[in-house]
């Protein structure tokens, strides 16, 4: 199966001409023909949006193509013509739009009218995708999430899970996640031992950020509070996206990311990280880092693992360590080639610094960033935060 973006995108329209921009704030364009509201998105969140253009910058898509609806500003008025009734559901560039966002929020942390993009996406794929105008992948890999005896089977999920006795509500609980348990169970055995006291329950379910991020968000939020009774009290996460997606349904104070937890609770390392140099002598390893766009923009956390890098090694700042890798959930398997369009600056740019590792504190950016600096046969390694924790302790 393959992803949708080979067709090339729809050619924007008058819709998107700078005429289109200019707005009555308090009311939702209902178009020429006096169309109603569908009730498809919060019409006060729509409002929001007051086309400063100040989003255009820092928007993956837009940087890519320099294409109006390519960018926030762009997609809020197609959800407008949307929920007006100018466009219809099936509109080839309301299919292409879509999909081709990746959802990563930057837009929401410049916006000096606080838009809350995250939401009404969610809320334009659920209309758009449900009334089957989205990729069929989504809904597979939705469909085959829930199901991971299946995965099991097919060898794509390994088993791992510690509890010590009696789960407490008072103790840690470590989510131990789709993608990480399917593809990298060393994340999860190195969380489990960073976290003292830390249980992590074999029957534990997806916290749903898949399907509210690809057209089910009830299903998602369902999904979210299931694992809330699964693991009580504090949820520890190494996943950004799925920490973001759990905070929002169960609260900020639920949930807390490796990095948050282990700067909150004082985690010391034994020692720094040491290499051989070029000139046969000892150096301190040297890292970067990219982060997690739910958890830098949604959530906030982007100094934590920062400072526990540099407690461990030679810190270096990537120029674009807060922008998008392109994995963005399943969007490297749904728009395969716009990720790695996305990425392929971001490893020029790895790959000048001079560093050692990559750090991503996401399984989804792990998985994109290893798998792109392994194709260019790179001496970068990546890995995740933990497993770098793990070697300091």
């Amino acid at each position: 199966m393959t992803g949708d973006d080979e067709a090339a995108a729809p050619a924007s329209g008058p819709l998107l001409d700078p005429a289109a921009f200019a707005r009555v704030p308090g009311q939702v364009d209902t178009g020429d023909h006096g169309a109603h509201a569908r009730g498809i998105f919060d019409v006060e969140l729509l409002d929001r949006c007051i086309s400063c253009g100040f989003c255009l910058p820092v928007c993956p898509t837009y940087a890519l193509d320099k294409d109006e609806q390519s960018s926030p500003r762009g997609r809020i008025t197609l959800m407008r013509a949307l929920e007006s009734g100018r466009l219809e559901p099936d509109d080839p560039v309301l299919q292409h739009e879509a999909s081709y966002c990746l959802g990563c929020r930057a837009c929401e942390t410049v916006c000096p009218a606080g838009v809350e993009y995250g939401p009404m996406l969610e809320q334009w794929r659920d209309h758009q995708w449900r009334a089957g105008h989205g990729p069929r992948l989504a809904r597979w890999l939705r469909w085959a999430v829930e199901r991971r005896a299946m995965l099991r089977l097919s060898g794509l999920v390994r088993r791992f899970a510690r509890t010590r006795g009696p789960v407490s509500d008072a103790s840690p609980h470590v989510m131990l996640g789709c993608a990480e348990r399917a593809l990298f169970p060393s994340v999860s055995r190195a969380a489990v031992s960073l976290v003292p006291g830390a249980d992590a329950p074999a029957e534990q379910g997806c916290c749903g950020a898949l399907h509210a991020h690809n057209g089910d968000s009830a299903g998602g939020r369902a999904m979210a509070e299931r694992l809330g009774q699964d693991l009580p009290g504090t949820i520890v996460t190494t996943s950004g996206g799925c920490a973001a997606h759990v905070a929002e349904h169960l609260g900020r104070d639920r949930v807390a990311e490796i990095s948050d937890y282990l700067t909150r609770t004082g985690w010391a390392p034994a020692g720094r990280l040491m290499t051989t140099g070029a000139d046969g002598k000892p150096r301190p390893v040297r890292v970067s880092l990219q982060d997690s766009c739910h958890l830098r923009n949604g959530l906030g956390v982007s100094g934590q693992p920062r400072e526990l890098l540099e407690r461990i090694a030679e810190y270096v700042e990537a120029p674009s360590a807060a922008s998008c890798c392109g994995a963005a959930g399943s969007y490297s398997m749904l728009r395969p080639r716009d990720s790695k369009r996305v990425l392929a600056p971001k490893l020029d740019e790895i790959e000048q610094l001079g560093v050692d590792y990559v750090v991503a504190v996401n399984p989804g950016c792990l998985l994109q960033l290893k798998q792109g600096l392994l194709a260019r046969r790179s001496r970068v390694k990546a890995v995740h935060l933990v497993e770098l924790l793990i070697r300091a302790a």
